[in-house]
């Protein structure tokens, strides 16, 4: 009977599926933006947030019941740091200034915006037509946050649609603000708000005329720059084709491919240059210019070397130094995060299980990085959070913390599921790499042993009937479904398998919004969906676990809020945290793919080709110092044929049967 309930949900969902993508607000294109086209009536809002290396931006637009535009720019400077110089205090201003309101034309101001379209790709284009005195004009809006300097960025295109001339006034608009100097630790801020290129011409028919606007911020004494809109344009550019053009998804599926692109840039973009050096910040108006044990080093670290991305890398490097800074003999705990730039710290709900995070994102980092300098220098943080956790077994052999990542939000107990299991792969790293860089084989040996012995002890004490799934409690005496049930999938503990994705997919824990938190509640946390998503293609349940990522992603990518993954509604309001873009682009990496590094060197590979596809492709992967493609197509067979090329010649090529594990191992 729960074979028949299960596929009968599955069946709902494919249905559903269908039903949601033929309403998707969003198209996607052939360049591989996606574009909204507001219909007669239609009014819609929503929020995106962009980055750059020394200014962040949520932008608050959409279409108003009129058609016109509307916009408000959250911008924030993360290195102008407010007092009390905690997490929170990142210099932030709102500007609703509605540039257009500004332009005459004729004499006349312009009147009755109608929006044709709105299009994403790492920036806001906006085209739109207005009345103006004695015929139309078209005016082209692109927002976009500049790649290095402290400002946010915007370019006009106003074009003549009429058969003869008109007269364009725009105004040369200087705003500036000073902030009060006892609230910043810099003393005073100026922001500037600017409208430049501003002019009186004759437009003919078809004739454009440009100009920018720029929302900057400087601290004391600090020069005003000099800016170009468009060599900020072609920066921001630059940036968004490089990380589009490397890690490139090919599948049969065009909402994943470009969910898969989207994800790049979100995860990428959020890394500010702070005294401390660069470090990758989950953004939300509200956590820049610092770093979380789960946000960077569990999530996002292990991420970028396959990416290629320096700048992640380089930030990556830079906060596992961050977190070696509070290594210490008596192995007190690590701060669950270090802020303001690295000179503070917050830990403020006790151990959440940071150094089992920081252990399994540092050990996964340096393998797939497969630098040995880099691999030597991380060693002593690895070791120092391995022993850490061991100092923290229970009587029963599992890892005691005060918290999880949720921080009290929802129980945890003494001992939680997540943090068990990330110290479990911890250790199983810490085998591979301690090998390639000399560690003893006795070290090495005595980890092996602690690892079966934790995933026994796991079992054995989270292991058990909840809600009439033989599935796991997430700490001792919880009698509800918790999403995070799903990690023992995503580091290779398959024995409770089945009951666990039948829980995890089961009215219970599955809504159109992704996983709730805990079964009964409201809230959900896109990081847990996302970690699920990896674990059940990780066991080999490609067909189920593609299911809900097509419909996971036509969600985020073309439904009511897009274009990225979330972090949790109703707390942020579903705030595009940068680090969760990292968890969705892992699903693929480590999920359906099944990239697991297994030296610096070399890694197992575990495809997962869905039934309905021919061929699944991974390109210009930047992992372990090497640049290569993964292709996996359908052979006649029906198993699948697999090829690892560099500089397009096959250095493996074998067919297997789908979900086999094959041992890579690139050459030098």
């Amino acid at each position: 009977m729960k074979h028949i309930f299960c596929l009968l949900l599955l069946c709902l969902s494919c249905l559903f599926t269908q039903v949601v993508q033929a309403e998707n607000r969003w198209r996607i294109n052939p360049n591989g933006s996606i574009t909204w086209n507001p219909q007669k009536g239609e009014t819609h809002q929503d929020h995106i947030e962009m980055s750059g290396l020394k200014v962040s931006s949520v932008i608050r637009y959409g279409v108003d019941e009129k058609g016109a535009f509307t916009v408000n720019r959250s911008i924030v400077w993360p290195m102008l740091r407010t007092i009390p110089n905690n997490t929170h205090a990142s210099l932030t201003r709102r500007f609703a200034w509605n540039i257009p309101d500004m332009i005459s034309v004729n004499g006349q101001s312009l009147q009755s915006e109608k929006v044709e379209n709105v299009t994403l790709n790492g920036m806001i284009t906006v085209n739109s037509v207005f009345k103006a005195n004695r015929g139309n004009v078209a005016l082209t809006r692109i927002l976009f946050p500049s790649t290095d300097k402290p400002a946010f960025c915007e370019k006009y295109v106003l074009r003549n649609c009429n058969d003869q001339e008109i007269k364009v006034e725009i105004p040369q608009s200087r705003s500036v603000i000073q902030t009060q100097p006892e609230q910043g630790v810099d003393g005073s801020y100026r922001l500037v708000a600017e409208i430049q290129g501003g002019k009186t011409v004759v437009l003919k028919p078809n004739e454009e005329v440009t100009f920018s606007v720029f929302f900057t911020g400087y601290k004391p004494n600090e020069n005003e720059l000099v800016m170009d809109v468009d060599k900020e344009l072609k920066a921001r550019e630059a940036l968004v084709a490089t990380l589009w053009n490397r890690l490139i998804l090919d599948t049969p599926d065009p909402v994943i491919n470009t969910m898969f692109a989207f994800a790049k840039i979100r995860g990428a973009e959020s890394i500010y240059d702070t005294k401390g050096g660069l470090m990758h910040g989950p953004g939300g108006e509200s956590y820049y210019a610092a770093i979380w044990a789960n946000d960077q080093a569990e999530y996002i670290n292990p991420f970028f070397p396959y990416l290629g991305y320096e700048t992640g890398n380089q930030s990556a490097f830079c906060s596992f130094q961050h977190f070696a800074r509070f290594m210490n003999p008596e192995y007190n705990k690590i701060p669950s995060s270090i802020i303001a730039e690295g000179l503070s710290t917050w830990g403020g709900a006790g151990d959440r299980g940071d150094a089992a995070m920081v252990a399994y994102g540092a050990a996964r980092y340096a393998l797939a990085r497969g630098n040995q300098e880099e691999a030597e220098k991380l060693w002593p943080l690895i070791e120092w959070c391995l022993e850490y956790n061991k100092r923290q077994l229970t009587p029963e052999g599992v890892v005691a913390s005060d918290a999880d990542e949720l921080e009290g939000r929802f129980p945890a107990g003494k001992a939680n599921l997540c943090t068990s299991s990330l110290y479990y792969d911890a250790l199983l790293s810490a085998c591979y790499l301690g090998k390639e860089i000399g560690v003893s084989s006795t070290q090495l040996a005595q980890y092996k042993k602690q690892a079966g012995q934790l995933k026994e002890n796991m079992d054995r004490y989270f292991g058990g009937e909840v809600e009439g799934f033989d599935t796991y409690r997430y700490y001792k005496g919880n009698d509800k479904l918790r999403s995070w049930i799903c990690i023992p999938l995503t580091v290779g503990i398959h024995d409770r398998k089945d009951e666990t994705i039948k829980a995890l997919f089961s009215p219970n824990l599955w809504t159109k919004d992704g996983l709730l938190t805990e079964s009964g509640s409201k809230t959900f946390w896109d990081r847990s969906t996302l970690y699920a998503l990896r674990g059940v293609y990780a066991c080999g349940e490609a067909e189920k676990a593609t299911e809900y990522l097509k419909f996971y992603s036509n969600e985020r990518l073309l439904g009511d809020h897009v274009p990225y993954a979330i972090e949790a509604w109703p707390e942020g309001n579903q705030r595009h945290l940068s680090a969760e873009s990292g968890l969705y682009a892992r699903i693929i990496t480590e999920g359906m793919f099944g990239i697991r590094p297994t030296g610096l060197r070399s890694f197992t590979l575990t495809p997962h080709l869905p039934e309905s596809w021919d061929h699944m492709n991974l390109r210009s992967v930047r992992a372990f110092e090497k640049e290569f493609d993964v292709e996996v197509k359908r052979s006649k067979n029906g198993k699948n044929e697999v090829s690892v090329l560099i500089a397009g010649k096959p250095i493996f090529k074998q067919t297997v049967k789908n979900g086999k594990t094959i041992q890579i191992h690139l050459p030098k």
